[in-house]
């Protein structure tokens, strides 16, 4: 038996020793007083955030510190841990590392924080190797990081940062002076980088796509940095020689993108609206309905994961209106209508929050809030992109009718669907492909897709030569002139001339195409009976424009009704009313192609409804100082139930 005071290092031995432990406690006894403030501040910060620490994970943390004898958490090995315990280690470091971090002095680094910046994880400068470049780029991102929007700006600074890794690692492998100095660069410095690019790309270390965002990156952001003034006196760029710069020639083109490419099929939503099931098992009931509004509604998955719960309104007339954020272009309260069972799927869903956090304020409360560090029903899920992977590799195989041609005759084979091609952006795109099937004019689809600019909204369903062509050739097949007869393609070489005419000799009107040399000159603005197309030699008409039809006699039986309740001068009246003739005449042309359509095969009714999508897809639209019909809400899935 060893007394007290007997053994040389009793001291040492009881401030080292193992505690007596219990199932709720943990001793701190014997730790440094730093130690014990960073444990105890570190609990503050997670509890702060709604995070639980069981004793039985803090505890093997503060014994293996007691036993080393650390003077800080910092000084402990974490591969001594479990991987729970290292996360919790690794949080209590982070709580004490953060205390009093400040944007201005977390920039002189040169790994930082994003949380100084508002952000999560790390920015990374140390791959620029020149001190100079590295301070410049430290400089831009420091200028650029507030403009920055949603979960993965912190990503997009870094993916601008391993830009000029790239620059950096072409200075240091093709210069004497490895790059170290700014005012011996030159011209030859920027094509020798150019130059390793191609290289790298030809070597297929890097893709086609990765070599045009580097060089545009490098040179958008040189260009803020002479902006800014780097290159003046005491900046780290002084002396950067002005033709170090990459031009417009020295960025490679796109590669040429003949379809959209990232709509899905509406047989592969189909299939993957019928497992949504195994969605939720997989994961959670938020995460489904967020991907259920994804589908729904086209919105940019951060806008989705990120909807406050009092995100549903109604307009004047009753219908429901979803309320967002658009936080990529800082555009707060957007309103976008939405169909009665997406209404219906969020009403359930904020039944459900309401029941979980009732204690919580309205106001505080977000439509679908993470199951994980959230007593108080306040934070919102972080991203669906992990939990919809998964769900898409655990389904079976998702499959789509393709016609293939054996032995010169049509067939009808099932083929998989590539399951890298299903991941949450590619809803929008089809959602936006969904609307212009529709025939939703292209200015009516910016405002639903929220775009600032017209051309980024045509970028979401453009359509190949050779699909339309494709499309072309089913649709004249079923071509009718003004008095609802046939007009039979009967060989290739009218179907080829028709191509051309398409292109050249003809002209859009509201429901149909004019062929009138004259008013096809003046680009549809020199018809001499003011669009009365139902009346005009000249004028033709397709399957393709049976929605434009049927929108043109409900406006015309619209016009009419209104007119005979107006108070006006009989002579008035009579010309602005629409002519019985014509109601008749459009009433015929819209049975007549419908007859022909009830008169084809299931198969071949599938292929021209198919071709019309792709051609309605890629016609302009036509501003004829017509009267247009409002854009319908679309449902996703018409076969849900609506209140």
């Amino acid at each position: 038996m060893v007394r007290e005071g007997t053994f040389p290092g009793d001291e040492a031995f009881r401030r080292a020793m193992r505690a007596v432990s219990t199932f709720v406690d943990v001793n701190l006894r014997g730790l440094p007083p730093l130690v014990v403030a960073e444990v105890i501040y570190g609990l503050q910060e997670r509890i702060r955030g709604g995070t639980k620490t069981p004793p039985w994970h803090l505890r093997p943390v503060c014994e293996l510190a007691r036993t080393r004898q650390v003077s800080t958490l910092n000084e402990l090995d974490p591969a001594a841990l479990c991987r729970r315990r290292q996360a919790l280690l690794n949080a209590l470091t982070t709580a004490s590392r953060r205390l009093g971090m400040t944007p201005e002095s977390e920039r002189h680094k040169d790994v930082w924080d994003a949380a100084a910046f508002g952000r999560s994880g790390n920015l990374n400068f140390t791959g620029v190797r020149q001190p100079w470049l590295r301070e410049g780029v430290k400089a831009a991102v420091c200028d650029e990081l507030p403009r920055r929007r949603g979960v993965q700006a912190r990503g997009q600074m870094q993916t601008h940062i391993n830009a000029f890794v790239k620059l950096s690692d072409s200075l240091h492998l093709q210069r004497d002076d490895h790059g170290a100095h700014p005012a011996l660069l030159e011209r030859q410095d920027i094509v020798n980088f150019s130059n390793r690019l191609a290289f790298l790309a030809e070597q297929g270390e890097i893709s086609t796509y990765t070599w045009i965002f580097v060089a545009r990156s490098v040179r958008k952001w040189l260009s803020l940095m002479r902006s800014m003034g780097l290159t003046r006196p005491g900046q780290p760029l002084h002396g950067l020689p002005a033709d170090f710069m990459l031009l417009t020639q020295d960025i490679p083109d796109e590669p040429e993108d003949s379809e959209a490419g990232k709509d899905l099929p509406d047989e592969v939503m189909r299939q993957l609206c019928a497992h949504l099931d195994l969605l939720e098992e997989k994961s959670s009931r938020e995460v489904r309905v967020a991907v259920e509004l994804l589908i729904d509604t086209g919105r940019r998955p951060f806008e989705i994961c990120h909807l406050p719960y009092d995100c549903l309104t109604r307009d004047a007339d009753g219908k429901p209106v979803l309320l967002y954020d658009n936080h990529k272009e800082l555009r707060l309260r957007r309103r976008l209508p939405i169909p009665e069972a997406t209404a219906t799927l969020i009403i359930t869903q904020q039944e459900r929050v309401r029941a979980r956090f009732p204690a919580t304020a309205l106001g505080r409360l977000v439509l679908l809030p993470s199951v994980v560090s959230n007593p108080e029903g306040t934070k919102a899920i972080s991203d669906v992109l992990t939990q919809h992977r998964d769900w898409v590799a655990a389904l079976p195989d998702v499959t789509l009718t393709m016609t293939v041609h054996e032995e010169g005759e049509p067939l009808a084979k099932q083929l998989c669907f590539d399951k890298e091609k299903i991941f949450p952006y590619a809803y929008r795109h089809t959602y936006a492909q969904r609307h212009a099937d529709a025939g939703v004019p292209v200015d009516v689809l910016r405002q639903l897709m929220d775009h600032r600019q017209l051309t980024t909204t045509q970028r979401y369903y453009r359509v190949g030569v050779q699909r339309r062509r494709e499309a072309v050739d089913r649709v004249t097949a079923m071509q009718f002139d003004r008095h609802g007869n046939r007009i039979w393609r009967r060989a290739k070489a009218l179907l080829d001339s028709e191509h051309a005419r398409r292109a050249v000799g003809e002209v859009a009107v509201p429901y149909g195409v004019c062929t009138e040399p004259s008013n096809v000159a003046a680009g549809g603005h020199d018809c001499p009976v003011r669009f009365r197309c139902v009346g005009c030699g000249h004028f033709r008409t397709d399957v393709s424009y049976l929605p434009d039809l049927e929108a043109y006699l409900a406006d015309l039986l619209r016009s009419r009704e209104r007119l005979a309740a107006f108070s006006a001068d009989a002579w008035a009246r009579d010309e602005a009313m629409p002519s019985d003739e014509e109601i008749t005449r459009v009433r015929r042309l819209i049975r007549r192609v419908r007859t022909d359509l009830d008169d084809l095969t299931d198969e071949d009714r599938t292929q021209i409804q198919q071709a019309v999508a792709v051609v309605r897809r890629s016609r302009q639209v036509v501003t004829l100082g017509m009267p247009r019909v409002a854009a319908p809400v679309l449902d996703p899935r018409p076969e849900r139930p609506s209140v």
